[in-house]
């Protein structure tokens, strides 16, 4: 199944949310002032967010007006036109090899499996893949790790619980250049109920990879759950405080209505959604096509 139904199968709905609701509104009525607080509402219902809406909302008035707009089906391809322009704006992120690619975020996003799914991703494109288990404080985390790398047939480099985590990601990095890998994916612990520590780990790690491995190309990627809708900014907030973010793997987007928060990050950050979470099996995290993406949300 490629990528365009996939997306469509995990934006059902969102699509249903938006959607539907725009030929709710336009069976009764018409491109009025209470159309456009209508969908306006429509729009931050769906987590696009509440600036992000209203530029949209003010783009579509104004082209409505001047193409003399009427239909529902003339205001759904409008408003996927001004999506897909608000996307073509942005930089895209393309991975470079070989890559170091350290995974943050919050407990409970779904990050471990992620890596899991990344490993496959990369293997399915023939790239040699290594795991390291840089997440040393949460209990059973190198264990659930190391299921993963079982089930995706991947190296992996860990340490026993409470090691140093920048120690392990100096193994990972010394086998990847003997084994010539081409990703090293670098879990992390996701606890910023203790900001300080967290911050200072990332800076080991950061500082144990530059010294290390300067010729790998590196980024910086935040896992977010889309179930959460806006909190999803909140953490992107709180993580920006302390490490650059290269960009974005959002996960669970089949589970929820609130697929339009994608919209939000992108607009809000200039932040490229790199991968999505299409379902729950371990093919089911896709590259982000954001014309895809836009024709199936609406």
């Amino acid at each position: 199944m490629g990528f365009f139904k996939k997306i469509g199968n995990a934006l059902k709905k969102t699509r249903e949310s938006i959607a539907r609701k725009i030929d709710s509104l336009l069976s009764h009525g018409e491109l009025d002032d209470d159309f456009y607080d209508e969908l306006l509402d429509i729009l931050i219902s769906s987590d696009v967010g509440v600036r992000t809406s209203m530029d949209i909302v003010d783009s579509l008035r104004i082209r409505a007006r001047k193409s003399r707009i009427r239909s529902a089906d003339e205001v759904k391809n409008e408003l996927r036109n001004i999506l897909k322009e608000e996307f073509d704006s942005l930089a895209t992120l393309e991975i470079e090899y070989p890559a170091i690619i350290t995974i943050i975020g919050v407990n409970g996003v779904g990050k471990t499996t992620t890596i899991g799914k990344m490993a496959k991703y990369f293997k399915n494109i023939k790239k040699e893949v290594t795991l390291v288990a840089g997440d040393t404080f949460r209990a059973a985390a190198s264990n659930q790790l190391t299921e993963w790398a079982e089930r995706t047939k991947t190296r992996i480099i860990k340490h026993a619980e409470g090691a140093d985590a920048a120690a392990v990601v100096y193994d990972g990095i010394s086998s990847a250049k003997a084994k010539k890998t081409d990703v090293l994916l670098v879990d992390t612990a996701g606890r910023l109920h203790t900001k300080t520590n967290l911050m200072e780990e990332l800076k080991k790690i950061d500082k144990v990879i530059s010294r290390e491995y300067s010729q790998a190309h590196r980024y910086n990627f935040i896992v977010l759950d889309a179930t959460t809708g806006q909190n999803a900014l909140n953490q992107i907030n709180a993580f920006n405080e302390f490490v650059h973010i290269d960009g974005i793997v959002l996960t669970k987007l089949d589970g929820t209505a609130k697929g339009g928060v994608v919209i939000a990050i992108e607009k809000e950050y200039h932040l490229p959604v790199v991968f999505v979470g299409v379902g729950e099996g371990v093919d089911d995290l896709e590259k982000f096509n954001s014309q895809d993406f836009v024709e199936n949300l609406i």
